[in-house]
């Protein structure tokens, strides 16, 4: 166990046991820096193969191959590079390993843009015999599968070569709005009963949490007033980020942005639009739990700062690393023998990188390779009973890539976001019905469930009306609306009045968190954590419920990897995702919970 002070420690001096083994990855520096010179020496040996692709399925499969050794290197020196930064961002050596890697892997991006245009000129019945023909391709197959679907979407040469062009300056609006909001805007200090404290993005998430409603206003009414400050530019931003999307869509002979976002997983969007209205079904649930809120809180009006506050204070816990690792592998036991070991051995091993040093990335994540351990780096404390759920979700994503490794080829290991948060949710799932099934303490009961709850609505309502808003904003701008300030915030408002209801008045500035989502500059990507939640949900019911087939057909689907497009992998799995049962199924356990807490408190 790590004795924690107030003092964080250098990296230097955190034990070797707690920090992650990259040895899989590199031995050492000297050996990263001899592998980038081989692979930057290597780059040349693609070019043999323009213009021969269409010869043979052999000469095709000597282009792939040749790719995959290359890829295969690339992935080993960027996770190197990545994580090393991660446990120390001020190490300026650090910082420029991952720069000469970036600019290594971008100029051979580059080299090998000819091979997919080149690909897809391959005449449709030629390539069709070839991958059914013979087993030439045989490894590829599912990659070549994926690929050809591009081909509608596909321009000539020179039009393909002017899109390409633009793909520096079409991040502007991501950009603008990253050093607007993260360098330029300034939130100031608020009043606590501990001093004054500084107010970012980092500390809001606290500030809105904390149990002085004086404290919580202020900080919600002073960070929105810094958006309002500067709306016209972020409001310019977002508008630019959006036509471009139309542009990309309407170049690319696709009906919408809406489809042309959802295209690469292959998800129709009446996917995308089912799930916005099965929520808006449960739309009077949430509203409930409001109501649920404003009673236990005390409060006579229940306000846009009050709902992320926690129901139940004083609930202390204190969990060793390795007594975390005991609690989540006996979460685990439904999923059987040889995940729990599997999972036990790496994370008393050599998968984590456990504890906060000075200089290391904040938060947690889970980095994957084909040939290094799938690494979860943690800033884990003893006290703080969410970190233990933190673990356990980032371990389901480790897990995940693993059984994805061990059983499918390079070329499409790789699961898609789409389905990436199903094994992480699904293990919080499993964590947490352990811990209630093993206490009988009220108090830790009400505030599991009420992590629950609360996590559930950020995923399900949240994120659903997150995608509400921008397929309406997309939408705007293809029946050439404008989008201005005051149209961006009205059809935020809008949302907000239909979400929160009747009982929660909005503030003057709430349509401005409208304009501080980042992920909007990704657009249509937050639909997937409201799916993702749900099928999990849905294969958590089925295994607990059920017996080594349900089991195993859960284990199956971590494996596929991204072999598959992900709506056909849940359905091999037991979930079909373009029906509302799934979504439906999780918004009938939000209620369940409701009830519950609802009776606790």
């Amino acid at each position: 166990m790590q004795t924690h002070t107030h003092k964080i420690p250098l990296r230097s001096d955190v034990s070797e046991e707690y920090k992650w083994d990259l040895n899989k990855l590199f031995p050492d520096d000297t050996a990263w820096e001899s592998a980038l010179r081989d692979f930057e020496a290597r780059a040349s040996t693609i070019d043999a193969f323009k213009g021969t692709l269409g010869q043979s399925p052999a000469r095709l499969r000597e282009a792939l191959d040749c790719l995959h050794d290359m890829g295969l290197l690339e992935e080993r020196l960027g996770y190197y590079a990545h994580l090393r930064v991660s446990e120390d961002i001020g190490d300026s050596n650090a910082q420029g390993r991952l720069a000469r890697y970036i600019s290594a892997a971008t100029a051979f991006s580059a080299r090998t843009s000819f091979l997919t245009p080149e690909i897809q000129t391959i005449p449709d019945d030629t390539i069709e015999a070839w991958l059914t023909g013979d087993e030439t391709l045989e490894p590829y197959r599912v990659y070549l599968r994926k690929l050809l679907r591009y081909k509608p979407h596909v321009l000539s040469e020179n039009e393909e070569r002017l899109l390409a062009m633009q793909t520096e300056f079409s991040q502007t609006p991501r950009n603008g709005f990253n050093a607007l909001t993260d360098v330029d805007m300034q939130f100031g200090d608020i009043e606590t009963d501990e001093g004054r404290k500084p107010l970012s993005h980092a500390s809001y998430a606290s500030f809105i949490q904390h149990p002085d409603r004086a404290v919580r206003r202020a900080a919600y009414q002073r960070y929105l007033a810094e958006f309002d400050a500067h709306k016209h530019t972020l409001a310019a931003l977002y508008a630019g980020s959006v036509q471009h999307d139309v542009y990309r869509a309407r170049v690319r002979n696709f009906s919408s942005s809406l489809e042309a976002g959802l295209f690469s997983d292959d998800v129709p969007t009446t996917v995308y639009d089912r799930l916005v209205e099965t929520v808006h079904e449960y739309l009077p649930v949430l509203h409930r739990y409001y109501t649920v809120r404003q009673q236990t809180l005390g409060l006579d009006e229940l306000r846009l700062y009050d709902v992320r506050v926690p129901l139940v204070h004083g609930v202390k816990t204190h969990y060793t690393y390795e007594q975390a690792v005991d609690l989540i592998v006996a979460s685990l036991q439904p999923l059987g023998d040889e995940y729990v070991r599997v999972l036990r051995d790496g994370l008393l091993g050599s998968w984590v990188d456990r504890y906060e040093n000075k200089g290391k990335r904040s938060g947690a994540f889970s980095a994957a390779s084909y040939t290094g351990d799938p690494y979860i780096l943690m800033n884990y404390k003893d006290d703080v009973l969410n970190d233990i759920f933190t673990l356990a979700h980032e371990a389901g994503h480790s897990m995940h890539s693993w059984y994805s490794v061990r059983n499918q080829p390079f070329a499409h290991y790789n699961y898609t976001i789409f389905v990436a948060e199903v094994a992480s949710t699904f293990n919080e799932q499993l964590l947490a019905r352990h811990m209630l099934a093993s206490t009988s303490d009220a108090a830790l009961k009400a505030y599991l469930i009420n992590k629950q709850v609360d996590d559930l609505l950020a995923t399900l309502f949240r994120q659903t009306m997150f995608a509400e808003f921008e397929r309406t904003t997309h939408a705007m701008v293809e029946r050439n609306e404008p989008l201005t300030v005051d149209s961006l915030t009205s059809a935020y408002r809008e949302l907000l009045t239909t979400y929160f209801g009747p009982a929660v008045p909005l503030e003057e500035h709430s349509a401005l968190e409208g304009l501080r989502v980042p992920h909007f500059y990704s657009a249509f990507y937050v639909y997937k954590y409201a799916t993702g939640m749900s099928a999990a949900l849905a294969l958590y019911d089925q295994v607990i419920n059920g017996g080594a087939d349900e089991r195993d057909r859960y284990l199956n689907f971590l494996k596929s990897g991204g072999s598959k497009f992900p709506l056909e992998q849940l359905r091999d799995a037991g979930v079909d995702m373009t029906r509302p049962e799934p979504v439906r199924t999780a918004l009938q356990r939000f209620e369940g919970l409701v009830d519950e807490l609802s009776a606790l408190l």
